[in-house]
């Protein structure tokens, strides 16, 4: 699960509990997190913990907090902007500037928070997409900041499905592939085998998952023209993504799909 987002305890959609709790409309968790975090821009590493928080906080995903001791204090110079945050209080910004490279406002912390998050005085976030890359571990991290309560599982199934669109079949398997992600309806992976890739056309388009990699997309040729961007694949998956390596997902909004013949 998710704990502050979808159908996580404290989501928008939770569950039932065998007690009445009532979540506040805004929720922070600040956590310990035990996975070693580096942040890299203009080919320098940046920030560098062993002792990093993760803060969950209702309709966001969780952001990374460096305690300010393991961050390059000479990268960082003061910022312009200011904002602040009804249950956190007002955030300092800081820009990153590593020789001719800078990105303006890209870092904040809250060296005054409101007494109910006093615990984020002496840390310091980065804004993901501002920096060049960020890596837990060994492992370089795309998007955002991995959930540790979130969930990856893939199912084989013999259930029989069905693809079309415009009256054309793309695929028709019995042995797809279901994938349960937190937060997200099932997703059913087709072998490449069972899906008429004489139909498809290769598309830029890449997108990436913090869980899963790097998806390619394909385009659909149906006598109405040109779909753009129906399929997406993940041909060099992360480990959570490994068991659909190489096979077709098709956007279910926007196909005709049967499964088991409903």
């Amino acid at each position: 699960m998710s704990l502050t987002t979808g159908t996580g305890p404290f989501g928008a959609r939770p569950g039932q509990f065998n007690a009445d709790l009532h979540a506040p409309e805004h929720l922070l968790y600040f956590e310990d997190s035990p996975r070693r975090v580096r942040v890299v821009f203009a080919g320098q590493t940046i920030a560098d913990s062993r002792q990093m928080k993760l803060l969950h906080e209702t309709g966001h995903p969780p952001v990374y907090y460096f305690p300010i001791s393991d961050v390059h204090p000479e990268v960082l110079q003061p910022g312009r902007l200011r904002t602040r945050c009804p249950v956190k209080g007002e955030a300092t910004h800081w820009s990153v500037v590593v020789g001719d490279r800078a990105a303006p406002d890209a870092a904040w912390e809250y060296p005054q928070p409101l007494p109910e998050a006093s615990w984020l005085a002496g840390y310091l976030a980065f804004y993901w997409e501002k920096m060049d890359a960020w890596y837990e571990e060994d492992e370089q991290v795309y998007v955002h900041a991995r959930d540790p309560y979130h969930r990856v599982d893939v199912l084989d199934t013999d259930r029989h499905l069905r693809i079309s669109l415009a009256g054309e079949v793309l695929a028709e398997t019995k042995r797809p592939k279901v994938l349960f992600e937190t937060g997200l309806p099932p997703q059913y992976y087709v072998p490449p085998e069972d899906v008429h890739t004489e139909l498809l056309e290769p598309s830029p388009t890449v997108t990436r998952s913090a869980y899963l990699g790097t998806a390619r997309h394909w385009s659909a040729r149906v006598a109405d023209g040109v779909v753009p961007n129906l399929v997406w694949s993940y041909p060099e998956p992360l480990h959570d993504g490994e068991q659909v390596r190489g096979m077709y997902c098709f956007y279910p909004e926007r196909v005709d799909m049967e499964l088991d013949g409903a």
